[in-house]
């Protein structure tokens, strides 16, 4: 769920994170949004192993024995 809303506050349209960041860095969107390319793409797949492997998210849970 974190990892759901760290995409949505960094990608438009909603993406506060990121207007914040245009504003503080004195930049347009345009040109801060193709670097990022990679990390998106890096952001959904994280995003995409911990929701379809759940033994990565269960590791610790399990080691300490919560479950």
């Amino acid at each position: 769920m974190i990892d759901n809303l760290a995409i949505g506050t960094i990608t438009p349209p909603v993406g506060s994170g990121l207007y914040a960041g245009e504003s503080v860095g004195k930049v347009k969107v345009e040109d801060v949004i193709k670097p990022l390319m990679p990390f998106y793409g890096a952001i959904i797949g994280v995003l995409l192993l911990i929701t379809y492997l759940p033994e990565i998210t269960l590791f610790l849970p399990r080691l300490l024995g919560i479950m």
